[in-house]
C-alpha cells in the first residue's frame, strides 16, 4: 500500500509541477518583460481567432511541427479540417510529429486522418497520461491553453525562445514515453495498451477521481471507464469503489505497470 501511493503521489507531484512550471515561466516572463510592450507573448481569444492564427502558423512552417493532441478521439469536421493543411505542411519538406491518447486508437475517424499523415510521413504516437494541448512551429513560436482559464476561448501564443525550448522540452520527454502508431486496428485496443488504459483508469480510480473525471482527463467515454471498473471489480471480487481501491493496493496491480 505504501509503495503504491508513493508511486502515485510521485506522478501526481510530477504532472502539477510540470503545469506550475509553464504558468510559473509566464507570470515571469511578463514580469520581466512588460505585458504592455512585448508581443513575444500574446493572448489569443475567441475560437475564431485562435483557429486562424494556428492556420497563418502552419502555413508560414518551414521545417517541423510538434503537436500533443489530449481528448481522445476528435470530432470528423475537424479531422477534415486539419488533414488537408497537414498533408499540405508535410508535402513542402515539414517533420510532423503528433502526440495523442491511447484511446485514439479505437476511434476511427482519428486513425483514417492518422493513417493519411503516417503514410505522408508524418510520425504518430500515444500516450496514456493526461496532458495540455501544445503546437510548436519550427521551434520558433508555441501555442498553449491560457493557464488561468478553464475554458478554450483563450490560447497564448508564446514566441520568447526560452518559453519555447522549455516546452519543446516538455513534447519530447512525453514524446520518449509515448508508443509508436504503425498499426490502425477498427475496433479494440491492443491487449498492452488495453492494460495501460485499464492501469490509467485504476490509478486515477485509487486517487479519488470519480469516473467522470476519469473519463475527461483520459479522453474516453464515461461508459468506457465504468466498463473497465466493472472489469476491475469482478476480477478482485469488491463490492464498494473503497474495497476495489483497497484490494487493487493489496495486490501490486499498479506497482506493476512496464516502464
Amino acid at each position: 500500500m505504501d509503495r503504491m501511493e508513493r508511486v502515485i503521489e510521485e506522478k501526481k507531484h510530477a504532472l502539477s509541477t510540470m503545469r506550475a512550471s509553464i504558468a510559473q515561466a509566464q507570470e515571469i516572463y511578463l514580469d520581466s518583460y512588460g505585458q504592455g510592450d512585448s508581443h513575444l507573448i500574446r493572448v489569443v481569444q475567441g475560437a475564431d481567432a485562435i483557429s486562424a492564427t494556428l492556420s497563418a502558423a502552419v502555413h508560414a512552417c518551414e521545417e517541423e511541427l510538434l503537436t500533443a493532441q489530449p481528448g481522445g478521439g476528435r470530432p470528423q469536421e475537424l479531422l477534415d479540417k486539419a488533414l488537408a493543411s497537414d498533408l499540405e505542411a508535410i508535402g513542402r519538406g515539414v517533420a510532423q510529429r503528433t502526440i495523442y491518447q491511447h484511446t485514439i486508437r479505437s476511434h476511427q475517424p482519428t486513425l483514417t486522418y492518422v493513417e493519411h499523415i503516417a503514410r505522408a510521413g508524418g510520425e504518430v504516437r500515444t500516450l496514456d497520461e493526461v496532458f495540455d494541448r501544445l503546437i510548436v512551429c519550427d521551434r520558433k513560436i508555441a501555442f498553449i491553453p491560457d493557464p488561468s482559464s478553464e475554458r478554450s476561448e483563450i490560447a497564448l501564443a508564446v514566441e520568447h525562445p526560452g518559453v519555447v525550448r522549455y516546452l519543446v522540452g516538455i513534447f519530447e520527454h512525453a514524446w520518449q514515453r509515448a508508443s509508436p502508431l504503425r498499426n490502425f486496428p477498427s475496433t479494440r485496443l491492443p491487449p498492452l495498451l488495453t492494460d495501460e488504459v485499464r492501469r490509467a483508469i485504476l490509478r486515477h480510480m485509487v486517487n479519488g477521481y470519480t469516473d467522470d473525471a476519469i473519463a475527461a482527463r483520459l479522453g474516453m467515454s464515461t461508459r468506457s471507464v465504468a466498463n473497465h471498473m466493472r472489469w476491475a471489480a469482478e476480477l478482485f471480487g469488491s463490492r464498494s469503489r473503497a474495497q476495489l481501491a483497497y484490494l487493487i493496493a493489496k495486490s501490486g496491480f499498479l506497482d506493476d505497470a512496464p516502464e
